[in-house]
């Protein structure tokens, strides 16, 4: 089933340069079994999420997550799941997503809370900084401009109709999701990839300024 899941992954995300594509997917899944094999939780499930979650992602359906979900539903249909799985795997790609500083975004199973770390920790540390950079320039967005600060988003709404520059979006979601971890395994690897991101702002202000 899961030579399935990969292929079909594979197919729809081909052609996805804005740091949501295979190798993210690929990457999430793996750090899910990592976090699985130390928490627990139905691997099947946990593997099937991690793969899948961003198909579903408004991001990559034009804003519109129903659309994303119909897509995700009707390829679960004819996997060897039973309908109680199929609807879990739904409701975990219907609400892993970061939407805001402001906004609470819990998981109702410890499954959910495997997939939702590992694709918080793939947006943070060296790939999440590649990434990020990856997805300002596939939207136009400036690296930096020290003349716009950071927003705290307190909807959703507000969040994704952002169009802050690069930076900004360390302060805006990266740095703040170390302690938004669900599991202990993830907080100790978030520690650590997010003292990284601070030595990067640190040296990018620097030469910024041309101090170094």
């Amino acid at each position: 089933m899961l030579e399935q899941v990969i292929h079909f992954v594979k197919q729809e995300l081909a052609h996805e340069g804005s740091g949501h594509d295979w190798w993210h997917a690929y990457r999430v899944w793996k750090l899910s079994e990592q976090l699985q094999h130390a928490e627990g939780g139905n691997k099947t499930i946990i593997s099937v999420a991690a793969l899948t979650h961003d198909i579903a992602d408004p991001k990559l359906n034009d804003g519109n997550q129903e659309k994303g979900l119909n897509r995700l539903s009707t390829f679960l249909k004819g996997l060897p799941l039973n309908q109680d799985d199929r609807e879990h795997l739904l409701q975990i790609a219907a609400t892993l997503s970061y939407k805001g500083a402001g906004v609470v975004t819990p998981m109702a199973t410890r499954e959910g809370e495997i997939v939702q770390d590992a694709d918080r920790l793939d947006a943070i540390g060296a790939i999440g900084i590649a990434r990020t950079f990856a997805f300002g320039g596939h939207h136009n967005r400036l690296i930096y401009d020290p003349n716009h600060s950071p927003e705290s988003h307190t909807s959703y709404e507000t969040y994704k109709n952002s169009t802050g520059h690069t930076i900004n979006h360390f302060y805006e979601k990266l740095l703040l999701l170390k302690d938004r971890m669900n599991t202990d395994t993830a907080k100790a690897m978030a520690r650590e990839r997010h003292h990284f991101m601070e030595q990067f702002l640190n040296e990018f202000y620097a030469e910024w300024e041309g101090k170094k």
